[in-house]
């Protein structure tokens, strides 16, 4: 009986391991190849020595740069957002879920051209400012629009890990410190900011990755004068047709993706937060 139900569980995650077979684990091993070896197949370190190169360099430490930009934004406005809500004790979670993810069933094209109208010499930013007296601002085609459009994205994946940290702790947590003396400074620091740990390194970690990886948003917001890491790679791949010189700079940017995970996993193991990964 035990053998015929452990075969069926068995037989029942067949199709989630073909998928990770076939559109995780073999992506990955043709990005390895293409990225050590060069057009005639020999092995090579020059496509991830590459990364060295003035453009490619530049590129991506501006990743870097606005990537650490968004968390941080994203954690400054994420995290008092969470607060509130969660004073809010709202009976059904599931609706503030879905407040969230809302935007997020329109597709991302969509939003980010809608807020390239907004930010445009015309938007709507630049008519109020008009209105009021002010000169325009040069908003569009600028790392300040690649960050706004990044934040306005990402900001979800922020909210949700730390709203529901703090949803899991109890209100007699909070009554039994105030009642021992603690003042509403001494419970943020010593009860909810530490339970709270978890949440925010899993909501650097969810903003972090895809902010230092994307590329559609710097094309749109960007207007190509934003040149990211992403950018560089998409260009490799699609214009340059080079997918060795494509590949070899995705490991580059995987190992960084990976090591960032891996600080921040650490670190939260050190705060007594939650394993990441």
């Amino acid at each position: 009986m035990n053998f015929k139900c452990k075969f069926k569980r068995q037989f029942l995650s067949g199709p989630y391991m073909v998928w990770i077979v076939g559109f995780i684990l073999l992506p990955i091993l043709m990005i390895l190849y293409y990225g050590l070896t060069d057009s005639a197949g020999s092995f090579t370190l020059q496509n991830i020595t590459a990364i060295t190169e003035p453009i490619h360099m530049k590129a991506l430490l501006l990743s870097l740069k606005l990537a650490l930009l968004c968390t941080a934004v994203c954690l400054i406005l994420a995290y008092p957002l969470a607060m509130i809500l969660n004073g809010l004790h709202l009976k059904r979670q599931s609706f503030v879920v879905f407040i969230f993810m809302l935007p997020m069933w329109m597709n991302l094209m969509l939003r980010i051209l809608a807020w390239q109208l907004l930010l445009s010499n015309n938007g709507i930013f630049n008519t109020v400012l008009e209105s009021l007296g002010l000169a325009k601002v040069q908003l569009l085609n600028t790392s300040s629009a690649v960050v706004f459009g990044m934040v306005y994205d990402f900001l979800p994946f922020m909210i949700l890990p730390i709203y529901n940290s703090m949803s899991r702790i109890g209100s007699d947590v909070i009554d039994a410190a105030k009642d021992l003396g603690a003042n509403t400074l001494q419970v943020f620091l010593k009860i909810i900011l530490p339970l709270t740990v978890s949440g925010v390194i899993s909501g650097i970690i969810m903003v972090f990755v895809p902010a230092l990886t994307s590329f559609v948003i710097s094309d749109l917001l960007g207007g190509g004068k934003v040149l990211l890491i992403g950018n560089v790679i998409e260009q490799e791949f699609m214009q340059s047709m080079d997918w060795n010189m494509g590949s070899g700079l995705s490991i580059v940017l995987m190992v960084f993706v990976i090591a960032s995970m891996a600080f921040m996993n650490a670190h939260g193991n050190e705060e007594g937060g939650a394993a990441v990964w």
